[in-house]
């Protein structure tokens, strides 16, 4: 394409079915000004995220908020009246027939992921553009095989999620620099359809991914008032929920809510991300070996620590607290599997209505009225429990860092379930696809990071792996190439297991990558 709002703006992409109104010259020219106003201050955030990891790595300590964040008696702007009952949230790319499922669903929020459940094809970013345009517009239709699809009258409230500060846009160039991803997703959504959901009696909501500190929630703010302003739209009218999915992040909540208070609708427990940051944070320090994914519960003591707080600080400050996601997908073929995977998700949600969470989040239709009802127990005709400080939560900054687990052990099966889960999800991911059912369980980028963290993990401090042996690279080798021939049988021609295999190796055995995403986005086609 050659659209472009200035010489020094260009698109490298090939044209799409969305790209004609998606990549407006208005549009571009908007996302033009937010990269001259914030790139640099973008690349100088994720130049502290560098330097605090060599800080910790030298022996930095992890410390809570002090000052006016920490003890002020401050509180957030109030919900607008479509967010302030969020019992139950689906999530789900932004990719239409999964968002007219999800907007259908019977789930207060719907949040239109951008980033970890979307593989980001050139086509998928922007055509999820126009799929969002529509949605708004609430004129989104899909039709396959015969089969109609159409929004309801009663719709979720959407909620739409940009990609992470630390990726890029690598099929457009500004200034001959790869756009920022965020300002990118956020910049054309904003555009397109802020007047729009406020004309409807809505808003432009959003999530914000992997902050791990308040100057990055403050970038954020800064961006939200620069584009209020530049469409002559009040300031305050975004509301933003943040996900805690990083160490640090959970170390700064009240310092990034107090950043983002004006704009700041809650803080969300992105517990499979946050199962990654730690791992990657203390990477090279044995004690910080996590055992198989499966025994790392909300239910475990430093998960329990880090939910507890996330409550706490929340409704300190009258912010609502969302709980994680269940991973579980039903099966509507097997009864057995089906009731084990809705037990599972019950007793997950029993613990964070029982904590004073305002809400979850699910991954699958089936699972709204099953949360809801756990939820409707609890809040009754309330919309939330923010009026319960849960001020008896004693959390110590130890707490959240004692991941010793009893009784936790990393086994054969796990071994062998994190790479067959990494390849799979690979495979998926590099062929455009970034949300995908394995083994009843719904996994996306998120998942697949601690599969093959632990996999970098376990290797490089040679943990005992019950049944097996020392874990070492050819050990791993050995798995890989079981579950590789595995799935070569099934694999249809346009599978890339082979390329799945490739880049997991690079990942598993070669120098640590911050995100799989980033040596993954070289290889998407």
């Amino acid at each position: 394409m050659t659209t472009a709002a200035s010489s020094n703006f260009h698109i490298l992409g090939s044209a799409t079915n969305e790209s004609g109104r998606v990549l407006s010259r208005e549009a571009l020219t908007f996302v033009g000004r937010l990269h001259e106003e914030f790139g640099g201050r973008r690349r100088d955030v994720l130049r502290r995220r560098k330097e605090r990891w060599d800080t910790l790595e030298k022996g930095g300590a992890l410390v809570f908020a002090t000052g006016e964040a920490a003890h002020g008696d401050w509180m957030v702007a109030p919900a607008p009246a479509d967010l302030n009952d969020r019992r139950v949230e689906i999530t789900g790319p932004a990719e239409r027939k999964m968002m007219i499922n999800a907007l259908n669903s019977g789930a207060s929020v719907f949040m239109a992921d951008l980033e970890d459940a979307l593989s980001p094809t050139w086509s998928n970013v922007v055509d999820a553009q126009g799929a969002l345009m529509d949605a708004v517009r609430r004129s989104l239709t899909f039709a396959a095989k015969g089969k109609q699809y159409s929004l309801n009258e009663r719709l979720a409230t959407l909620v739409v999620r940009p990609r992470g500060w630390h990726l890029v846009e690598a099929n457009v160039s500004i200034a001959g620099l790869p756009a920022s991803a965020s300002l990118f997703d956020f910049g054309l959504y904003f555009f397109h359809n802020a007047r729009e959901t406020i004309a409807r009696g809505t808003g432009p909501y959003f999530y914000l991914p992997k902050l791990e500190s308040h100057l990055e929630a403050r970038l954020w703010n800064d961006v939200f008032n620069f584009a209020q302003d530049a469409l002559g739209i009040p300031r305050g009218t975004i509301r933003a929920t943040v996900l805690v999915e990083t160490i640090y992040a959970a170390f700064e909540m009240e310092e990034i809510l107090y950043e983002l208070r004006d704009h700041a609708a809650g803080l969300n427990a992105g517990r499979w991300d946050y199962l990654f940051s730690i791992i990657k944070a203390f990477r090279n320090r044995p004690e910080f070996a996590l055992p198989d994914r499966a025994q790392l519960t909300m239910a475990v003591p430093f998960m329990r620590a880090y939910a507890k707080r996330l409550v706490q600080v929340c409704h300190r400050h009258g912010a609502h607290a969302i709980g994680g996601m269940s991973a579980f997908v039903p099966s509507r073929r097997d009864p057995e599997v089906n009731a084990r995977a809705l037990a599972k998700v019950r007793e997950d949600k029993e613990r964070e209505s029982g904590d004073g969470f305002d809400g979850t989040w699910v991954a699958h239709p089936d699972l709204v009225p099953v949360a809801a009802a756990i939820f409707d127990r609890v809040l009754g005709d309330e919309p939330n429990q923010k009026s319960r400080p849960r001020d008896d939560a004693r959390v110590a900054a130890a707490d959240l860092l004692q991941v010793a687990i009893e009784g936790g052990r990393v086994t054969s099966d796990g071994l062998r379930a994190n790479v067959d889960v990494a390849l799979r999800y690979l495979d998926a991911w590099l062929q455009g696809t970034g949300a995908v059912s394995i083994n009843n369980l719904m996994e996306d980028a998120a998942t697949a990071e601690i599969a093959r963290s632990q996999l970098w993990q376990w290797i490089r401090h040679r943990v005992d792996v019950d049944g097996s042996g020392t874990m070492t690279a050819n050990e791993y080798r050995r798995v890989r190439d079981a579950v590789v021939a595995e799935l070569r049988k099934s694999a249809p021609k346009h599978s890339r297991v082979t390329d799945a295999a490739t880049l997991l190796d690079e990942l598993v055995l070669g120098e640590w990558q911050d995100f799989l995403t980033l040596p993954g986005y070289r290889m998407l086609k």
